[in-house]
Formats: structure tokens, sequence, C-alpha cells
């Protein structure tokens, strides 16, 4: 029996270009966002994947990612389910912020903590380990199964609440999942037993340009 599951970041969103902090509020997709969809599209095409489900956030810049693959895949009107529960990291007062103009505000220090740390939250938002804490359990409990019973399942989600599932998943520490690079639009195919471990990764990463983060 086949046990797959791919996550995909969402493409390149408006504030991304601008290098904002997102977080939960809802920008679209750039031009360059909607074709690294499409691509993720094609490229889980040329792996010969059709998906029995697909899950994604409540945010517009990860149902559109979703959406396009879909669409490249033939697949348009799949069963797919919607969760805040997978949303971006809340930024709280650094929602809508430059990253820069942040750095000005607070130091260089304090904003790269804020970013970089696992568990300390920036003012009024979330840091990774809470976003771990929400993402985690409805994973485990909603997505999870369907993986188990032999269904090819999607996930298209956003960068930190991909990096709370991809903790488990490849049993990162701390420190490490600091450092694990997704990049928008590119899939990772995740090949698992039956006992929940991963058989196999694939990363099908080919970034058109370094990201922001």
């Amino acid at each position: 029996m086949d046990r797959r599951l791919v996550l995909v970041r969402h493409g390149q969103s408006e504030w991304n270009l601008k290098n904002l902090f997102t977080g939960w509020k809802d920008p679209e997709l750039t031009e360059r966002g909607l074709e690294e969809a499409r691509e993720a599209g094609r490229r889980l095409k040329a792996e010969g994947l059709k998906f029995d489900i697909a899950f994604t956030s409540k945010l517009r810049r990860a149902k559109r990612t979703n959406q396009l693959i879909l669409e490249e895949l033939g697949q348009r009107g799949l069963q797919t389910i919607e969760d805040e529960a997978l949303n971006e990291r809340d930024y709280g007062e650094l929602t809508g912020l430059n990253k820069d103009d942040a750095r000005k505000t607070w130091g260089d220090g304090r904003v790269l903590l804020w970013r970089r740390s696992y568990d300390v939250a920036p003012p009024g938002g979330e840091s990774l380990r809470d976003t771990v804490a929400r993402a985690l359990p409805y994973f485990v409990r909603e997505i999870l199964p369907h993986v188990l019973r032999g269904e090819t399942t999607l996930v298209t989600a956003h960068g930190n609440s991909l990096r709370a599932l991809i903790m488990t998943l490849e049993r990162l520490s701390p420190d490490a999942l600091l450092e694990r690079e997704l990049f928008t639009g590119a899939p990772i195919i995740y090949e698992m037993n039956a006992d929940s471990t991963i058989a196999s990764i694939r990363d099908l990463a080919r970034p058109l340009a370094p990201q922001a983060q």
C-alpha cells in the first residue's frame, strides 16, 4: 500500500515580495506566486501523482496555490478541507511591518530572536512552538489517518505551519527545525510506513531565486 503525503508551501505572496511580516493577513499571490503554484502542479504531474484528498489553511495564498496545483493535475473539484489550524504563524504587532523597519524599531537582535528562536513570541503573536502546538494536533487527528489508509494526501500551507508538521515527520530538534528551508511552491513528497515513520523523502525544490523568510 502506498502511503503518500505531499507538503507544499504557497507561492510567493504580495507581502513576501514587499518583505513584510504577513502572518494571518491575507494578501494575494504575485504573478510569480501564481506561476510557482502552477509549476508545483506540473512537477507533481510529472511524478505521476493523483490526490485523494487535499488540506489547506483558511488564507487565500494557500487556497489559491492548492487550487492551481489541482487544476494542473486535472483534479479541479477534489475534496479540499480548509482549517485555520494550518494558518501561518501569527506575528502579532510585527504583522504588516517591513522587516527592515521592524529592526529599526526594536533592534536587530530582538527581531532576530523573534524570527529565529523556537519559543520566543513577538508582542501579541505566536512563537514557532505555539504554531507547532496548534498545527501538529490537527495533523495527527485529521490528516495523518488519511495517509495511513493509503490515500495520497496534499497539504498546501505556510512556511511555519508546515515546519510544525515537518518537525515530527523528520524528527527534527527545535534548532534543526529553524534551519529547515522551505521554498515557495516546492513540493516535498513523503512515503510513509504503516507505523507513521518516513520511508523516503523527495524534495522537489527548484527555486527561481532566493526566497524571503
